[in-house]
Formats: C-alpha cells, structure tokens, sequence
C-alpha cells in the first residue's frame, strides 16, 4: 500500500517548481526569505499536504 498519496506528490511538485521559479519562501507568511534547499523544499510540499488533509505519514511517524 502506497504511503503517499498521488495528490500530496502533486504537492511536493509544485513546491518544487516554486522553489525554481524563486517564489518559494520560507517561515511563517513567507517572511524567511527565499528557499533555495531542494530538501525544504520538499518538507514544504509535504507540510502543504498534510494541512490539505492528503495521506502523508506524520512527522514522528517517519522511519530512520
């Protein structure tokens, strides 16, 4: 069974592209600045997901 929903990957693309175009900012309101870490930029798409409600594991629930 899949982890991650199709929609929460969806997500993630989009942050990702974000992150390229330069739009992608961090901390709360977008007031951090611009991200330029494709890892934060993932962690970003996967925060969005889990705000929206998609399947994506919780944070503490993440395997090392």
């Amino acid at each position: 069974m899949a982890r991650y929903s199709r929609s929460a990957s969806r997500d993630v693309k989009g942050a990702m592209e974000r992150r390229k175009k330069g739009t992608l900012k961090r901390g709360k309101a977008g007031r951090g600045g611009r991200v330029t870490s494709r890892k934060q930029a993932v962690a970003i798409g996967l925060s969005e997901a889990r705000k929206k409600g998609k399947k994506v594991p919780s944070r503490r629930a993440r395997s090392r």
